[in-house]
C-alpha cells in the first residue's frame, strides 16, 4: 500500500478516556498490528489520573516513513500536545505504540525516544501435539498430553499471540515431526487427511522409549485413544488459517519444523519396544498409500514433495520451513544421502509451491543436526529466498552460562557459505518455578556474535509450553504458560529487543505487577534465586535433555544422581570449576590455584539461597495476591534446592577425598552433609507440594519430590558404606 492510499485511509478518533480532556489517535484503521497497539493505548490511558494531570488535549499520530529508520524501529516525538511515532514499517508502528502505552502506565508521562531491534529475529521454539496421530518430539509426557486438546481452541492462540506480540517476539516455530496429516488435505493422498483430534489414554511411566522412539507414533498409543475434540480436516484448515492470519496481524512470523523421518500419521505406527537410544527403526510394512519411514523409498519421496508443496499452498501466511537431518534417515547404500533426501522433499516441494505462486518468498532453515553445511550446501548453494542455518547454541542448557562457545566451530563452517544463523535456545531446565534475571538474559544476549546472527528461537522438546496444568491453587490452575512466567518471556523479548534496557525498567515493571509490594527487594531476591539452577548446571554439567533435570536432580536412564554420581560428573568445559575428583587429585598442583573449588560452589549456592530466603521475609506487600504468594514460594523452592545441592557437593567432596587418602573423617564429613541435604530436600518438598502436584517429564521421568525422598536419604546409606579399594 503507498504512502497516498495510506493518508487516504487515516482517521481521527477521539476517545474521552474518563476524562475532560480530549484524546485523538490519526492511523491506518485498516492495520491490524497498529490497531493492536491503539488498544493498548486506551487500556493504559483509561482512568489513569497522573497522565490527566501531566497532560491537556493530546493527539497520538501513527507515521509510516519508508527506509526513515531501521526495519521494526520506531521513535517518538512530542511537538505541542502532537504525539508522533515514526516507523519504517507497521511492526515498528505497533512497537511504538506499545512503548507509549508502557511509558503511560509506569510513569504516566510520555518521552521522546528512538529505537531499533538489537536482535532482528526473536522467536519461540514451541513443540506442538496436534494429534495422538501426529504427535510433537517427545509426548510421554504430562505438558504434552494436557495441552492437546489446548492447540485447538482459539482463544489460547489469540491470547498466547498478543502477548508475543507486547513481548516483541516476531517469530513463531512450530515444531512437530509430520504435522502434514493434521493440517492439509492432499489431492492425489486424500485418505492421509486426519479428520477430529484424539488423545492416548494411556498414562506415560517414565521409561525411555516407551511409546517408541520419540518422533515417532507408536501401535499401544493409537490403539488406546480417545475423542477429544469433533473436526473436520476442512475445519481444521480454516482454523489454522485463521491462527496465522492473526499472527501476521500482530507482526509475528509462523515457520514450521519438521524431524525426519517421521510419516506420522501416514506410515504404520510402530510397535513399542526398548531400545538403545538413536538406534534407527528400518523393519516396518508400509502404511496407506506404501508410505513408510525410510528413505530410500520412492513413494516417500513423491508424498512429502506434494504434502510440501500442498502446505504451502494451503497456507499462504507460513513464513518459512525449517528441516532436522533427523536420527531417522538412514544412510543408504551409494551416494544416496540424507541430504539429497531432504532437497528432492522439501526444496523440490517449495520450489512446485512457488511455480504457482510466483512472488511469495518461502524461507528455508536447514538444522546443522547429523549434516554439515558442506554436505547440505551441494544441494542448496542457489536456492532462490533466503536460506539460513540453525544450531543448538546452548545445547540443551538454556539456563547454566550466558558466556557459551560452542557454536564457534559452526560460525567458522558458516564463513565459507557466507550464510548466517538461528540459535535454537534450548530450555529443558527450568519448567516449574518462575526465574527472572535479567542481567543474565542481557549478558546471554550479548554474548551472540550478532555479525553471524539471524535470530533466536527459545523452548523445550521435553515440555509443551501451552497451558499450565500443575497447579493446586484453582485461581492459577490453567492459566497460559507464558503468563505464569510472564517475567521470564518479558525478559528474552525485550532485551532482545533493546539489550540496554536497565535494571530499573524491570524493576518499575515488577511495582505496576504487584502493587503494594516493594519491588526493589522483589528484583533483588527473584534475581538471587534465579542465580541458583544455572550455577548448580555449570558445576553438575549435562549436554541434552535427556541427561538431567536439575529440578528432580534426575535422568532417564541412571534414575537419581547420587552422591557417587557427583563425585565424577564434569563440569561445563572452560568454566573453570573444578569436579570433586578433579579438585582431590589437583589440590597440590599450584596450576589450578585460580580454578574454582568445589567447596567455593558450594559457599556460593548456600548465600544465594540465604540470600533469598532473607529477601522473601521482607517482601511484604499490601496486595497478597495468589500470584504473588506462590512467587515468593518459588524463590524458596529454589532457594532449598541450592542449599540441597551445595550440601551434596560438599558431601561428594568429602568423599573423593575419602577414596584418595582413606581418612575416616572425610566419611564423617560427608554423612553430616547429607543429613543437612535430606533435611534441605524435605524443605523443597513441601514448599513445592504445597503449589504444584507432581507430573511426568518427557525426557527425565517424575518429577515426584516426594518420591526423590528416599533417594535422598539412600545417599547418605552410600556415604556411610562406600568403600574404596
Amino acid at each position: 500500500m503507498n504512502l497516498r492510499i495510506i493518508s487516504a485511509l487515516l482517521l481521527i478518533i477521539t476517545i474521552s478516556c474518563t476524562t475532560s480532556k480530549k484524546v485523538d489517535f490519526k492511523y491506518d484503521t485498516e492495520n491490524q498490528k497498529i490497531e493492536f497497539a491503539v488498544q493498548q493505548l486506551k487500556k493504559a490511558l483509561e482512568g489513569n489520573e497522573k497522565f490527566d494531570s501531566n497532560y491537556k488535549n493530546i493527539t497520538f499520530e501513527f507515521l509510516l516513513k519508508p527506509n526513515e529508520i531501521a526495519s521494526e524501529g520506531f521513535t517518538i516525538s512530542e511537538n505541542n500536545g502532537k504525539i508522533t511515532i515514526t516507523a519504517s514499517d507497521s511492526n515498528g508502528l505497533m512497537y511504538g505504540g506499545f512503548e507509549i502505552a508502557e511509558q503511560i502506565t509506569l510513569h504516566g508521562k510520555i518521552s521522546e525516544i528512538k529505537k531499533e531491534p538489537y536482535i532482528k529475529k526473536r522467536g519461540i521454539k514451541f513443540n506442538i501435539p496436534l494429534d495422538a496421530r501426529t504427535p510433537s518430539y517427545d509426548d510421554t509426557g504430562d505438558a504434552a498430553q494436557e495441552n492437546y486438546a489446548e492447540m485447538w481452541e482459539w482463544e489460547f492462540w489469540e491470547e498466547y499471540l498478543d502477548k508475543l506480540a507486547i513481548d516483541r517476539y516476531n517469530t513463531l516455530t512450530l515444531w512437530n515431526p509430520h504435522p502434514f496429516p493434521s493440517m492439509i488435505k492432499m489431492q492425489n493422498y486424500p485418505d492421509i487427511a486426519l479428520n477430529d483430534v484424539y488423545v492416548t489414554t494411556l498414562k506415560p511411566k517414565g521409561l525411555e522409549s516407551e511409546w517408541a522412539e520419540p518422533q515417532m507414533v507408536s501401535t499401544n498409543t493409537v490403539e488406546n485413544v480417545k475423542l477429544v475434540k469433533k473436526i473436520s480436516i476442512e475445519e481444521k484448515i480454516a482454523f489454522w488459517q485463521k491462527v496465522m492470519e492473526h499472527a501476521k496481524n500482530r507482526g509475528i512470523d509462523i515457520y514450521f519444523f519438521t524431524w525426519n523421518l517421521c510419516a506420522n500419521g501416514a506410515a504404520k505406527p510402530l510397535k513399542p519396544f526398548y531400545r538403545t537410544y538413536n538406534q534407527p527403526i528400518w523393519d516396518e510394512e508400509p502404511g496407506k498409500y506404501g508410505i513408510t519411514n525410510q528413505m530410500d523409498n520412492p513413494i516417500n519421496v513423491a508424498y512429502y514433495r506434494e504434502a510440501v508443496k500442498t502446505f504451502l499452498l494451503t497456507y499462504p501466511n507460513v513464513k518459512g520451513i525449517g528441516v532436522t537431518a533427523g536420527e531417522h534417515m538412514k544412510d543408504v547404500a551409494g551416494d544416496y544421502t540424507r541430504e539429497q533426501w531432504i532437497w528432492e522433499t522439501y526444496g523440490q516441494g517449495i520450489l512446485d509451491a512457488k511455480k504457482e505462486q510466483p512472488n511469495r518468498k518461502i524461507n528455508f532453515i536447514h538444522r546443522v543436526w547429523n549434516t554439515n553445511l558442506k554436505k547440505v550446501m551441494k544441494y542448496w548453494k542457489d536456492y532462490p529466498d533466503s536460506f539460513d542455518a540453525s544450531y543448538k547454541y546452548a545445547k540443551a542448557r538454556l539456563y547454566s552460562s550466558p558466556f557459551l562457545n560452542f557454536a564457534d566451530e559452526h560460525i567458522e563452517a558458516m564463513k565459507e557459505f557466507k550464510l548466517k544463523s538461528w540459535w535454537n535456545l534450548r530450555n529443558d531446565d527450568i519448567f516449574v518455578y518462575r526465574w527472572g534475571d535479567p542481567d543474565y538474559v542481557r549478558s546471554f544476549i550479548g554474548h551472540f556474535q550478532k555479525e553471524h546472527t539471524i535470530g533466536f528461537y527459545m523452548g523445550s522438546d521435553g515440555y509443551v509450553w501451552g497451558k499450565e496444568f500443575n497447579s493446586k491453587n484453582p485461581k492459577l490452575s490453567g492459566e497460559l504458560e507464558i503468563n505464569k512466567h510472564w517475567f521470564n518471556s518479558m525478559l528474552w523479548g525485550r532485551l532482545s529487543y533493546d539489550n540496554s534496557l536497565k535494571n530499573n525498567f524491570f524493576i518499575d515493571k515488577l511495582k505496576n505487577h504487584y502493587p503494594g509490594t516493594d519491588a526493589n527487594i522483589l528484583f533483588t531476591t527473584w534475581q538471587t534465586a534465579s542465580k541458583i539452577i544455572p550455577k548448580v548446571n555449570c558445576y553438575h554439567w549435562q549436554n541434552w535433555d535427556y541427561q538431567w533435570s536439575v529440578e528432580a536432580c534426575i535422568d532417564v536412564r541412571n534414575g537419581f544422581h547420587n552422591v557417587e554420581m557427583f563425585m565424577n560428573n564434569p563440569t561445563l568445559v572452560d568454566s573453570n570449576m573444578l569436579s570433586p575428583n578433579a579438585y582431590v587429585k589437583g589440590v597440590n598442583d599450584k596450576s589450578l590455584s585460580n580454578e574454582i573449588t568445589p567447596y567455593q560452589i558450594a559457599k556460593e549456592l548456600n548465600n544465594f539461597a540465604d540470600e533469598t530466603i532473607s529477601g522473601v521475609q521482607k517482601i511484604i506487600s499490601t496486595n497478597e495476591t495468589a500470584e504473588l504468594i506462590t512467587l515468593k514460594d518459588d524463590m524458596l523452592a529454589m532457594a532449598y534446592l541450592g542449599k540441597y545441592y551445595a550440601s551434596k557437593i560438599e558431601a561428594s567432596t568429602e568423599l573423593a577425598f575419602l577414596k584418595a587418602t582413606k581418612v575416616e573423617s572425610h566419611r564423617a564429613k560427608a554423612i553430616t552433609h547429607l543429613e543437612k541435604a535430606l533435611e534441605y530436600w524435605t524443605e523443597y518438598t513441601l514448599i513445592s507440594e504445597k503449589n504444584y502436584r507432581p507430573q511426568m517429564l518427557a525426557r527425565t521421568k517424575e518429577l515426584d519430590w516426594r518420591m526423590r525422598l528416599k533417594d535422598v536419604e539412600k545417599d547418605i546409606e552410600i556415604a556411610k558404606n562406600i568403600k574404596f579399594d
